[in-house]
């Protein structure tokens, strides 16, 4: 077995602004959980490293009209740097362990294998002699499976991280807690609340209203809603960072749905259309940033090519989608799909997989044309060639 010791991290002061917040619920929640065990416990505040690593980023994403995932840039910023390094420098840990269900090749045969090197029997640091690249692999429990959020993790950080959970499903994890009379944790849900659209989910921000949250740190930009058909105004909203592609939007006066298929920052306007699956909603091309490559830096295939066949997805347990990669010189990438795919997000990451292998991530940062947009064969800014989008707006 290992010698484990409990840490709980603080991320967020709920001081800092009104309404309920579960962080000391959670704290007693993880001391009972140690105490059961009889493992040691600590506590640790990264509450400014997440104000000006994490919340600062995702306020400046908004305003920029993008739509940020928090949850990416804290594990990359937070959870797999700066309390990696606390384990590693104030607990004298050999390796840090998380409730991600996700896998790597180190836990598997394949990478002493590769070098015919004797698995190590005594020291868990051991591992790390081993200089073969460490894969990110899908959790056993492909639902639940949690890479999406790992995906911009360092090579270093993932060869010094176990995930206990990456061989069971959830029902298996629950079952094993109820044995061990943990029933308080069986009743805490996965997350505090959710934003109101599907790609999102930021714990501290409790069972509060994300609007008047956003609003407490954002000012408010009144603009109008406008109809993605015949340009008619159908109404006005309080700042178009209230809203993600593919989002309802709820018009006063009108019974039916709308949903959000664009918006222009310049103008204010948020674009919308009469239906969850208007041609506006799909595109089939983007662009990211450049990509963070956790084992490959860019896989030899894609040096190589130039090109390269995958699967991605922008949003936590959509299906994966099969595309072709290329890359540019500036290390960010064209991801051209095989079949257009609904509320492609600026501001979400792609992330990229081949099998069972998370091969990394980069921030959408462009958007082709919409199927609306080709079906009309117009040549709005929101969808020009590759060369015009670049011209638009450098890739950063």
């Amino acid at each position: 077995g290992y010698q484990v010791t409990g840490v709980f991290m603080k991320n967020w002061d709920p001081l800092d602004e009104q309404g309920a917040c579960s962080i000391d619920r959670d704290c007693e929640d993880a001391y009972r959980v140690c105490q059961k065990l009889d493992i040691p416990f600590h506590q640790v505040s990264y509450v400014k490293e997440y104000w000006n690593e994490v919340f600062s980023d995702l306020l400046k994403e908004y305003e920029l009209g993008r739509t940020p995932n928090p949850d990416i840039v804290c594990n990359k910023h937070i959870k797999f740097n700066y309390f990696l390094h606390y384990a590693m420098d104030n607990l004298g840990a050999d390796a840090i362990a998380t409730g991600h269900y996700a896998r790597t090749s180190l836990e598997d045969e394949e990478v002493f294998q590769q070098k015919h090197i004797k698995r190590p029997q005594r020291l868990f640091r051991n591992r790390f002699e081993v200089r073969n690249t460490v894969k990110l692999l899908q959790g056993a429990d492909l639902f639940k499976d949690q890479t999406f959020f790992l995906s911009q993790i360092s090579q270093d950080a993932l060869r010094k991280t176990i995930f206990p959970l990456g061989d069971l499903t959830k029902n298996f994890v629950k079952k094993i807690a109820a044995e061990h009379s943990l029933h308080h944790v069986l009743k805490k849900k996965e997350a505090c609340t959710t934003f109101p659209f599907q790609s999102m989910g930021v714990c501290f921000i409790g069972e509060r209203n994300f609007e008047n949250f956003l609003l407490e740190y954002l000012e408010p930009q009144p603009g109008n809603f406008v109809s993605i058909e015949d340009k008619k105004v159908m109404g006005t909203h309080k700042g178009w960072f209230l809203y993600t592609i593919g989002q309802r939007a709820r018009l006063a006066g009108l019974k039916d749905a709308w949903f959000v298929v664009d918006k222009d920052v310049s103008t204010g306007d948020v674009f919308v259309a009469p239906s969850t699956d208007h041609p506006a909603l799909y595109r089939d091309l983007l662009r990211t940033n450049r990509v963070h490559w956790i084992a490959e830096e860019p896989p030899a295939e894609l040096v190589r090519e130039k090109m390269m066949e995958c699967h991605f997805r922008f949003r936590h347990q959509m299906a994966l989608v099969p595309c072709v990669l290329t890359l540019n010189q500036d290390g960010s990438v064209w991801v051209t799909l095989v079949k257009p795919a609904r509320a492609i997000t600026p501001g979400q990451f792609a992330v990229f997989y081949k099998g069972d292998e998370c091969l990394g991530s980069g921030k959408i940062l462009r958007m082709g044309p919409s199927v609306y947009t080709m079906q009309q064969g117009k040549n709005r800014e929101e969808g020009p060639k590759k060369e015009e989008i670049d011209k638009i707006e450098p890739v950063t």
